[in-house]
């Protein structure tokens, strides 16, 4: 049996999973935005406001930084555990991963909602 210690799903196939999820709803959201400016070439400071004053896109978009977030630390586990084979570089590195990624997360709160 195989034990996880700190991987975001529990087993590879869940890992898999959230790898592929996430990939499809970043997707999404890229199609979006190449779709707003297609329509909109060159958008204003208040058409970009208008998007983003909408709850909905707010959303979406901090939705689509947690898909990221979560794509991104379920790849560089991934490779910090397959490369870094010493446990105490490993850790660290990881724990700068951890906190890399939460301050991101924080900041996109901070730039969506303004809090």
């Amino acid at each position: 049996m195989v034990k996880v210690v700190t991987s975001l799903g529990s087993t590879g196939l869940a890992d898999w999973i959230v790898q592929r999820f996430t990939a499809i709803l970043i997707a999404l959201y890229v199609i979006f935005m190449v779709v707003y400016f297609f329509i909109h070439p060159n958008p204003t400071y208040s058409e970009w406001s208008t998007l983003f004053s909408n709850n909905w896109m707010r959303t979406c978009t901090f939705v689509v930084f947690l898909s990221i977030i979560m794509h991104a630390w379920v790849g560089l586990w991934i490779v910090s555990t397959d490369y870094l084979k010493h446990l105490a570089v490993r850790l660290i590195v990881q724990m700068a991963i951890i906190f890399t990624l939460l301050g991101c997360l924080v900041w996109s709160i901070e730039i969506l909602w303004g809090l």
